[in-house]
């Protein structure tokens, strides 16, 4: 999807506080140097450093002498990570340009979505898979990707139906997804469809629909099983993440949920 829903700068900073955000943040070094604090790790930056957040990982920026940077906020950008990551820029500072250049056409139209936004947030990730050297997925795991993806807001998918028709043992294929994408095949389904109620929860158009509607057109049969997985994935019960989403959208600050310290 590769949605940009926010893109902001820092000037001269010295301290972000301690939050999270509902969505995937990439953080770009534009000056100066500082430490992304996690739960039991910290990562170091400097210039032309970019860090990959995925969605509600609780962080905090420290510097001594100040950074600067550019931050963008994205929807479903198909980056595999379990984990914050680091990646240095290219020589010629291609990510630098393509945020800035997401960065500016954000802010010429906020909160209206164009092409150009659209198709520098396909260049930022394309770039980042270059950079992470992604793999190239094998025939079988690319398909079995594309059912999930085709498939997820059905709850009548049968996933070990559909491993079971391909002509490949069952364990074989299980192993070489999660080789080829550090999760499996069943997990990765989960998240898709969590991922796709998160995003029903944040938008107002969406709002009005209770929480079982939206369990079902993410995929969930029962509501309340949809309600205990959602929790366990993003720490807040459906409902506790609608309303966050609510009050913190007028503020325009990349949907980010504030953690006591």
């Amino acid at each position: 999807m590769n949605q940009v829903i926010y893109a902001g700068k820092h000037l001269l900073t010295y301290s972000v506080p301690r939050h999270a955000h509902s969505s995937w943040e990439l953080i770009y070094c534009t000056s100066g140097e500082g430490s992304l604090r996690f739960d039991g790790f910290s990562i170091a930056y400097r210039e032309h450093d970019l860090v990959i957040i995925p969605p509600m990982v609780q962080h905090s920026n420290d510097s001594e002498r100040g950074f600067t940077n550019l931050h963008l906020n994205l929807v479903e950008p198909r980056l595999y990570l379990q984990e914050p990551t680091l990646i240095r820029d290219t020589d010629d500072l291609f990510l630098f340009h393509a945020m800035s250049a997401a960065f500016f056409f954000f802010s010429t139209e906020p909160g209206r979505e164009n092409a150009l936004l659209s198709s520098y947030a396909n260049v930022i990730v394309d770039l980042i898979q270059f950079r992470l050297k992604t793999p190239v997925r094998s025939g079988v795991v690319e398909e079995i990707h594309n059912a999930i993806i085709r498939n997820y807001p059905d709850e009548n998918f049968e996933l070990d139906r559909f491993l079971q028709s391909l002509p490949f043992n069952y364990d074989y294929l299980r192993k070489r997804f999660k080789s080829e994408m550090g999760t499996t095949p069943h997990r990765l389904l989960s998240e898709t469809r969590l991922q796709a109620a998160a995003e029903y929860l944040r938008f107002p158009s969406i709002q009005e629909n209770s929480i079982s509607e939206i369990a079902h057109l993410c995929g969930f049969r029962e509501p309340l099983y949809f309600s205990r997985m959602f929790k366990n994935y993003y720490g807040l019960s459906p409902r506790d993440y609608q309303r966050l989403s609510q009050e913190e959208r007028p503020r325009h600050d990349a949907e980010s949920i504030k953690i006591r310290p």
